[in-house]
């Protein structure tokens, strides 16, 4: 089967967040739930055709925010060239792995190599480090988690965490946390053009686990402890009473 529709029925759940009042957190049950796995390695053939072997790192990562490239920056200090296939073989300087897009935000760069275009911690397929990502790698080699090396875009993808101001009847305020699937269109409008992608694709709708099982450390770095826990409560609930309409398309019947 292949990718499937953008638009479907979803089911969600709101819910308070336990950490903090001023908050509620929207979650889509239909994508928790799902299937879903990282196929990287294993079948993903990257967004651009003309870069199969990169997955998603094609275009470099955005950073978030200062303390983001900042907390990069400590990790890349860290790389060796064991680890890391395009180490320049001297101290790291920013201009090594850091550009401007042409909107003047601030990412890794990218790096291009036999015509393949990917941010500049992406290993190749046959370097002896490993293929992937060299500050995933990093991680792996220090039994650290990929959370704390690699930038929040990257381990979070295809999780999306969104915030939305909400006015009430009675004219009180709340902050809405949306806990989504990064689908094609959070990519911008540029996402409508990628030639593959894996989030509603069938190929990647394989895993054992639903995402709210598997992806635990990113959801509940994303939400904190309590209100992973909360979502998994709602979650376990959703799994046992669910309809064929608030099943994920992608995931196997």
């Amino acid at each position: 089967m292949p990718e499937v529709p953008l638009d479907f029925p979803r089911a969600y759940v709101e819910f308070t967040d336990p950490a903090d009042p001023d908050q509620v957190f929207r979650c889509d049950l239909t994508w928790l739930t799902s299937s879903w796995t990282c196929i990287f390695g294993s079948g993903c053939a990257g967004i651009y055709k003309h870069s199969p072997d990169v997955g998603c790192c094609t275009l470099g990562a955005h950073f978030a925010d200062k303390d983001d490239e900042s907390r990069v920056k400590a990790n890349v200090e860290q790389l060796t060239p064991e680890l890391w296939q395009f180490h320049p073989g001297r101290d790291v300087k920013t201009k090594d792995w850091v550009e401007k897009d042409e909107d003047g935000e601030r990412k890794t760069k990218a790096h291009v190599v036999d015509g393949q275009s990917a941010c500049v911690f992406s290993n190749r397929p046959g370097f002896a480090g490993g293929a992937g990502c060299a500050l995933h790698n990093l991680a792996v080699a220090q039994d650290r988690s990929y959370i704390e090396t690699k930038p929040d875009v990257c381990w979070q993808l295809p999780i999306r965490r969104t915030y939305r101001e909400v006015e009430r009847m009675d004219g009180s305020t709340y902050t809405e946390v949306g806990i989504l699937e990064y689908d094609r269109r959070g990519w911008g409008a540029g996402g409508h053009d990628l030639d593959w992608y894996c989030s509603g694709n069938t190929e990647a709708h394989v895993a054992v686990e639903p995402v709210y099982v598997t992806n635990a450390p990113e959801l509940t770095e994303l939400m904190g402890a309590a209100g992973y826990a909360a979502l998994v409560e709602h979650a376990e609930a959703h799994v046992r009473s669910r309809s064929a309409l608030a099943l994920h398309p992608a995931d196997p019947h």
